[in-house]
């Protein structure tokens, strides 16, 4: 398929999803999501694609969403503007809760809603020199789809603390506010993202990704026995299935599974 602000491949398992939009800080317009969104359904349904990297081309990963379209948004009904704000939301979801790990190698700054786009990613590897950070504030605008995501990943109070002030965080601070999960050299982050993904694919049943990343995302908003008799549910679904099957005898058997 033909992309203007994106670029996609598959390679040993691995499906890369790269902004391609560096002239505009890989800013977000209408177009870039939904190209986004295409790219992401097109690689959860393609059976050679097991681990999705999320990347991009230039000096900033994103700047989040294009100033210049904000604008002229503004001249939009409310009508409009819901819609335009929902097929954003569809696409930080889509990312959140489809069925294959996405990872995200930041070799740039991420803000904003490309911050969002980063943190919601399952893994994510960033070079020392990047920056991240929600400056919707800053700019009389709200953060507010990624709270949502935020909120969960890193608790309210460092999410205020993020949303709130509108601050850029270094690599290594986002590492420890839990923004991001690993900080790597330049040099190395291509290679070490590689490994990281063909360690998921050798490693881990496809099935059980999809299934754990889907429990991760409705637990946490089920009352606590709810949340447990859901549990225990999907535990005796995953029990008759065929991955679960293969794994066990491979176990005893003392043999490596090809996943």
């Amino acid at each position: 398929m033909n992309y203007d602000y994106i670029e996609t491949s598959v390679a040993e398992r691995i499906g890369y999803i790269v902004l391609n939009r560096p002239e505009k800080r890989n800013a977000f317009n209408y177009e870039l999501v939904a190209e986004l969104k295409t790219a992401f359904r097109l690689h959860f349904e393609d059976k050679h694609c097991k681990i999705i990297v999320l990347k991009a081309k230039g000096e900033v990963f994103s700047a989040g969403a294009d100033l210049g379209y904000l604008k002229m948004l503004q001249s939009n009904t409310f009508e409009e503007n819901l819609a335009d704000s929902t097929h954003l939301m569809e696409l930080y979801e889509l990312i959140y809760s489809g069925p294959k790990v996405v990872i995200s190698q930041i070799e740039g700054s991420a803000i904003a809603g490309g911050c969002g786009l980063a943190t919601l990613t399952d893994f994510s590897f960033a070079v020392p020199a990047a920056k991240f950070g929600y400056t919707e504030v800053r700019i009389g605008f709200i953060p507010a789809i990624v709270m949502v995501f935020l909120a969960r990943k890193i608790g309210e109070g460092r999410a205020r603390e993020l949303l709130l002030t509108g601050d850029l965080l270094s690599a290594e601070e986002a590492l420890k506010y839990g923004l991001i999960n690993f900080v790597v050299n330049a040099d190395e982050i291509e290679l070490l993202v590689h490994q990281f993904a063909k360690k998921l694919i050798e490693n881990c049943s496809g099935e059980s990704l999809a299934t754990t990343k889907k429990m991760l995302a409705r637990v946490q908003d089920l009352p606590y026995e709810e949340a447990l008799h859901y549990a225990a549910e999907q535990n005796a679904h995953a029990r008759a299935t065929a991955d679960c099957q293969r794994g066990i005898a491979a176990f005893l058997n003392k043999e490596k599974n090809q996943w």
